[in-house]
């Protein structure tokens, strides 16, 4: 009797997506190549910047581009162009901006933390509490925990508290002075 074949299941893994890996991997490739090239590191894992061509004064002032260590900002035919693989999400284009909501930028961390922001107080309360975060640790590696401290305190206290055979005698005077 003739076996039925079996039909292969079709794979769950589409070519668009295998298309979008490669692109992706692709860009990853550029950019890191490109940043190798300018001394660059790179702190953030992936980002995303926009301006918006509505509110930008480019014309007037241009002080983005100026501040953008990397050059992933420049001036092309009446606005702000943006190179993305150049573009490491420092921050320094919205801290120049004349402009409120004009550059945005959203960036995550290596701990997959998810920044945004938009405007210069935006950006420096985040960098501020960031800041805050890394003073912290550093003084708990330089002074010890209130819990350590305390036994330390108290074991000290207790060592403090040994009685010496003269300091004795004056205990002793004082409880029959005051027992009455």
């Amino acid at each position: 009797m003739p076996q039925k074949s079996k039909r292969n299941k079709p794979s769950s893994v589409h070519i668009s997506q295998l298309l979008n890996e490669t692109v992706e991997k692709a860009k990853k490739k550029r950019r890191d190549e490109l940043l190798a090239q300018l001394g660059v590191k790179e702190f953030f894992v992936e980002g995303n910047i926009t301006i918006n061509k509505r509110t930008c004064k480019g014309v007037e002032c241009k002080l983005c581009i100026e501040a953008c260590p990397t050059n992933a900002l420049f001036w092309k035919t009446g606005e702000v162009g943006i190179v993305k693989e150049l573009c490491i999400y420092c921050g320094a284009c919205v801290l120049s901006c004349i402009v409120n909501d004009c550059i945005k930028i959203e960036r995550k961390r290596v701990t997959g933390e998810v920044e945004k922001f938009s405007k210069p107080r935006d950006f420096t309360a985040l960098q501020h509490g960031i800041n805050v975060k890394k003073r912290r640790g550093k003084i708990q590696e330089v002074f010890p925990k209130v819990e350590d401290y305390l036994k330390q305190y108290r074991k000290q206290k207790k060592d403090h508290r040994k009685i010496t055979p003269h300091q004795g005698q004056n205990v002793d005077l004082q409880k029959r002075l005051y027992s009455v």
